[in-house]
């Protein structure tokens, strides 16, 4: 059996969104370096634009940004 078979993909796409605050520019975009699966889930989500544009980054949405620091903290900031 392979061990990827039952993954949690929200849980995924919460780190991933995490992270995608953790590398925003003062313009709100995020480089796009992440796994397509997830990036399409949030951007299906309306959290993140369309990961297919030719461009190296997305933009996240009023609710993705607000979203992603609420995780990023949840996630990875010191009690």
């Amino acid at each position: 059996m392979d061990s990827r078979t039952d993954i949690d993909t929200d849980r995924i796409d919460e780190a991933v969104l995490a992270l995608l605050w953790l590398n925003l520019s003062t313009t709100g975009t995020a480089w796009k370096g992440f796994d397509w699966s997830a990036m399409d889930r949030l951007h299906e989500r309306g959290l993140i634009s369309d990961p297919a544009r030719k461009a190296k980054s997305v933009h996240l949405t009023d609710e993705g940004m607000a979203e992603a620091e609420r995780l990023f903290n949840a996630l990875f900031a010191r009690p």
